[in-house]
């Protein structure tokens, strides 16, 4: 076992475990963030995206003792009120139907809109084709995320 400080939503915390521990279960089990899911456990999903110094991470595959003085953003961070661009236009256009994949799926837009604020059809399916939604809601989450994109223009 090893101390690690994280830097996790703009708070520092203090995490007692082995070195090999992915991310996801520091987040999930020694820091109660249960917003980021575990999907497959080989980053294949992207149900456990997570932002480290704001590029999108499959948390699953990222080691604790990889992650260093990096500032890490989950979905909790992005607000705590559900008042964030992405996840006011997933409730405005209705994204979610198992929502298991949903906050993978909002924090790998967030960090397209963070680089591209005004994305195309195209760079919406390009940043957005590692994360895997087993209801099918695409046509749902490029509308929101152009939602967002919208909003965010004019807020």
């Amino acid at each position: 076992m090893a101390t690690y400080t994280l830097r996790v939503n703009g708070k520092d915390f203090t995490a007692n475990v082995a070195p090999n521990t992915p991310l996801l279960w520091v987040l999930r089990d020694s820091l109660d963030l249960t917003g980021t899911k575990f999907g497959c456990g080989i980053g294949m999903c992207r149900a456990c995206t997570v932002h480290v110094d704001g590029e999108p991470k499959a948390s699953c595959l990222l080691l604790v003792s990889q992650v260093g003085a990096q500032a890490i953003t989950t979905i909790e961070g992005l607000s705590e009120n559900r008042s964030h661009p992405l996840q006011e236009a997933w409730i405005a256009e209705q994204v979610p139907q198992c929502g298991y994949c949903e906050s993978g799926q909002i924090m790998a837009a967030a960090a397209l809109l963070a680089r591209k604020p005004r994305p195309t059809d195209e760079d919406i399916d390009e940043s957005m084709s590692a994360n895997i939604c087993r209801c099918g809601t695409y046509p749902r989450i490029r509308r929101a995320i152009h939602r967002a994109a919208e909003g965010a223009s004019h807020g």
